[in-house]
């Protein structure tokens, strides 16, 4: 399955993002309030700046504790950012989000964010193409 398929099957095409220089404490706050795992550090909602997870949160405050909440998002973001292109297979978006170790990724088309996929879409995909290939099979063994 593509990734534009992946992104038809969301059940919105927003990504929440936050400008640079918010607070983490208000980034936390949205995160929490959508029930979200990450926000899209970005200017002007389609630039990428940067991605502040839930991770990123919680390894702040176990090494510097509450006082990293008032700290801005620029701050503690990851930078280095792993995007992927609406033609990406989910088999590979998953390879880059195992080998990342990240479990958020911007689709990006000419330097721009057109959506935000998740390791719980492309499982779901992988999932789908699976019973597909599971049916198929059946049908071939049944001979249908």
């Amino acid at each position: 399955m593509l990734v534009q398929s992946m992104l038809k099957g969301k059940a919105t095409d927003e990504v929440v993002t936050v400008t640079p220089g918010s607070s983490v404490a208000d980034a936390a706050a949205l995160l929490s309030r959508r029930r979200i795992g990450a926000v899209i550090v970005s200017p002007d909602g389609r630039t990428v700046a940067g991605i502040l997870s839930e991770r990123d949160i919680v390894r702040e405050l176990g090494a510097r504790g509450p006082a990293c909440m008032s700290d801005t998002v620029d701050q503690i973001m990851t930078r280095e950012i792993v995007g992927c292109r609406r033609d990406d297979t989910a088999e590979a978006v998953m390879g880059k989000m195992t080998e990342g170790r990240f479990r958020h990724m911007p689709v990006m088309e000419e330097g721009e964010m057109v959506g935000l996929i998740s390791i719980g879409d492309v499982v779901k995909a992988r999932l789908s193409e699976l019973a597909m290939e599971k049916e198929a099979l059946e049908g071939m063994i049944m001979g249908s």
